[in-house]
């Protein structure tokens, strides 16, 4: 068995608010849940408008696997015009 936890500190570049960031968030964390077999939530910087911190969380029997997904779930994340990804940190047990 092998666990994959990614962590992603992230700018929202759309966040006037906290209720605009949360909305950018809940989005990202809801495409991230939908399209992949990962749990995700934010996990840092809840009072914060300008930045957010997420992670998501996979098990699988295959690491190659896991791997090739949480980049996939990187990817999404990239590709998402209204965050700047920060900091990244991907580990493995």
């Amino acid at each position: 068995m092998h666990i994959a936890s990614l962590r992603v500190v992230l700018e929202v570049t759309d966040g006037i608010t906290l209720k605009d960031k949360r909305r950018v968030v809940r989005s990202l964390l809801d495409r991230i849940r939908n399209r992949f077999n990962v749990s995700a939530a934010e996990v840092g910087a809840n009072d914060s408008v300008r930045h957010a911190e997420l992670a998501a969380v996979a098990v699988a029997n295959d690491r190659p696997f896991l791997d090739r997904m949480m980049a996939k779930v990187l990817d999404l994340i990239e590709g998402e015009p209204r965050v700047v990804l920060l900091e990244q940190d991907l580990e493995f047990d």
